[in-house]
Order: structure tokens, then C-alpha cells, then sequence
């Protein structure tokens, strides 16, 4: 079982108000937050599909591929499949700390 990862305090109090408000992209806060909470943390990897985060997160599944879209588009989370009907491998990235 992967160890949960506290939530940095800039995910709350800067990437929240920036997504929801700024982007108006609520769903993508809440795929980030997924994403960081069940890979347990940034520069870890998680394998799963936008059918099952979609389930997981009360999304629908083209709200869950428009967000992990945004969230690469902001370098927020890198994605990999090893082919086009693999199950996508999600890193969780956090610029805000380099």
C-alpha cells in the first residue's frame, strides 16, 4: 500500500484559488489532489486509468482527461503510456518547490 502524502500548504492556499478561480478548472484540483494523495506524493508514479479516477473522484471521465490535459499543460503532472491503449502512468510534479 502506497503511504498517503500530506498535502503541501501551497496546494491549499496557492494552486487551489489558481485552478478553481484563475483557470476555472475546479475538476483539475481535484484530479491533482487525487493524483498526489493515492501516488503519495510529488515525483512519485501512479498507474491508473481515467475510467478509475473518474469513478474515484465523482468526475466524469472526458472531465477527468480535460483536467489531467490542464494539470500537464501547467507542469503539474507528466504522463506516460507505453502504448495507446495502455493504462497511463502519472507522475505528480511540484515546481513550486524547486
Amino acid at each position: 500500500m502506497v503511504r498517503k502524502a500530506p498535502l503541501d500548504d501551497y496546494i491549499v492556499e496557492t494552486l487551489m484559488p489558481d485552478l478553481i478561480g484563475h483557470d476555472r478548472s475546479p475538476s483539475s484540483f481535484i484530479v491533482f489532489v487525487k493524483l498526489w494523495q493515492d501516488s503519495g506524493g510529488p515525483g512519485r508514479r501512479l498507474q491508473v486509468s481515467l475510467s478509475t479516477l473518474a469513478v474515484e473522484t465523482g468526475l466524469s471521465k472526458s472531465s477527468v482527461q480535460a483536467a489531467i490535459r490542464h494539470l500537464r499543460k501547467r507542469g503539474y503532472v507528466a504522463t506516460r503510456r507505453s502504448s495507446e491503449t495502455a493504462v497511463p502512468v502519472h507522475t505528480v510534479l511540484a515546481p513550486w518547490r524547486n
